[in-house]
């Protein structure tokens, strides 16, 4: 038997980079998913390794289950009901145990991901050989919570396997968590996220979890479901960014021009409380899902223009903007900026194939994905 997880990546609609001036931001699942497959090894298999395979990146990890246990001396599992966080003597074991996989250099960045990985294992189930294969859609570093995605996936297939959740192991298809379940798994995904990131918000992995939408102010969630099936276009512009430098350069900018400044951030409040009342209200007929897209874009336009003159923006973005205008279509970025992707809504019937040509031929990467739609997900079968 194997179980397999899927969790999907998210999308800042409106409101990134005012959220942390206390203004309201609004975010969504896609249905780009990170997939992990997990396979306990049986006696029958002569294994006594754990291994990890991340199939994207064509690198594959194993350690030797003594090893582990080793390097976890003061207990075996943790209770798997109880997420906890990596205290500093755990992080030290881990940190020598990544340090020994000699990871290229190219690909250092994903150390802490195995950290991740190696903490949520031994946490949930403990000293169990097996073998995890990573499979994602999305690209790594580009905003779209790929990391939030897979440690959702992850929390999830290691929890599926333990009496702390109730899961029919006997269901065709994929399966949903029940709410409490789902609760439990989030708060692993979390603790996860907390050794890549350090200190996250919590919205990306709450986004992955649950799916659908969120609105977040000061700290407080609320859970939405849209009336309107919207399609985006994401434009990965391929260029890295410095999240940190970012964020402050914004505080910067609020410290030297404090009144305009808060102008900007009530602005963007605005827009993302005008966005969620669209998105929440019924939809009787066409007409009715063409004027919301209609104004949807209106308000992406002005959120980008927010977002231009707290500085975030970058000449890649501004490449899709312009291309992607020639179209007739309205984009901003999403996440931090200075690079990343770029959201494009595509109304109902657009043609997308000339302007993902266009960009494309620019070295940009593109994605066509709905937005809105569920959470993480669960599937048992016959490993092969």
């Amino acid at each position: 038997m194997e179980v397999k997880s899927r969790a999907p990546g998210k999308i800042i609609l409106t409101g990134e980079h005012a959220v942390v001036h206390g203004s309201t931001a609004v975010a969504s699942s896609i249905d780009l998913y990170t997939y992990v497959s997990l396979h306990f090894s049986t006696p029958s298999d002569n294994e006594d390794s754990l291994k990890l395979k991340l199939q994207e990146t064509a690198l594959e990890f194993s350690w030797p289950i003594t090893r582990i246990r080793a390097a976890f001396p003061e207990s075996t599992a943790q209770l798997s009901s109880t997420p906890n966080s990596c205290s500093v003597e755990n992080a030290k074991a881990i940190a020598a145990l990544v340090e020994e996989l000699n990871i290229p250099e190219a690909k250092l960045g994903l150390a802490s991901g195995v950290s991740a990985f190696l903490w949520l294992y031994s946490s949930i189930q403990g000293f169990k050989p097996a073998t995890v294969v990573v499979t994602s859609e999305l690209p790594l570093g580009s905003g779209l919570g790929s990391s939030a995605s897979f440690c959702v996936a992850l929390a999830a297939a290691l929890l599926a396997y333990t009496d702390s959740v109730s899961l029919d192991l006997k269901h065709q298809g994929w399966l949903s968590f029940g709410e409490k379940d789902l609760e439990l798994v989030n708060k692993w995904a979390f603790e996860g996220e907390k050794i890549i990131h350090g200190k996250p918000s919590g919205i990306d992995n709450t986004v992955s979890a649950y799916g659908n939408i969120i609105s977040f102010k000061s700290g407080n969630l609320t859970h939405m479901k849209s009336s309107v099936p919207l399609k985006m276009l994401i434009t990965n512009t391929k260029v890295g960014r410095n999240t940190k430098a970012l964020v402050a350069g914004v505080g910067e900018r609020m410290l030297r021009h404090p009144d305009i400044m808060a102008f900007v951030f009530s602005a963007v409040d605005s827009i993302s409380n005008e966005l969620t009342s669209i998105l929440k209200s019924p939809t009787p007929d066409e007409l009715s899902v063409t004027e919301k897209e209609e104004k949807i874009e209106e308000l992406m336009e002005m959120n980008q223009g927010m977002l231009q003159s707290m500085g975030v923006s970058h000449a890649t973005i501004e490449t899709v903007l312009r291309t992607t205008l020639k179209y007739k279509l309205a984009s901003k970025l999403t996440g931090a900026g200075g690079g990343g992707c770029v959201l494009t809504l595509l109304p109902t019937c657009t043609v997308v194939d000339k302007v993902v040509a266009e960009l494309e031929s620019c070295g940009f990467q593109c994605f066509i994905a709905g937005i809105g739609g569920g959470g993480v997900e669960i599937s048992f079968g016959v490993s092969s």
